[in-house]
């Protein structure tokens, strides 16, 4: 059997081939056997659509703010993102609540 690299988000053991992709089945995360590093680090929204610096997204669920009692309500636009790693990959300042980070499973991008 061949030796199938480990998963490149979560490093769990257990990823197999289907097609042309590799899945890791603890994470669901899926990519390219023969894909480049550079594709792997592209941040995309709710929808898969590429997100960069500078873009305007939309909240696209109700999120309630850490340490505090306020929410950022579905539809809020957010102009002047900053793209950054870590766990919440999305810089911002959202008007009325001020600099947070989101992430970008809960953002789409807005047509400018």
């Amino acid at each position: 059997m061949s030796e199938l690299p480990h998963c490149p988000k979560c490093q769990s053991a257990y990823t197999y081939e289907d097609g042309e992709l590799l899945i890791c089945p603890e994470c669901a995360h899926e990519w390219s056997a023969s894909g480049d590093a550079a594709s792997e680090n592209v941040i995309r929204d709710s929808n898969g659509t590429p997100l960069s610096d500078g873009d305007t997204v939309s909240v696209i669920k109700d999120l309630k703010v850490k340490g505090s009692s306020s929410v950022v309500k579905v539809g809020t636009k957010v102009k002047n993102i900053r793209l950054v790693g870590g766990d919440h990959d999305i810089d911002c300042k959202i008007p009325g609540i001020g600099q947070m980070g989101l992430k970008s499973e809960f953002v789409k991008k807005v047509a400018e």
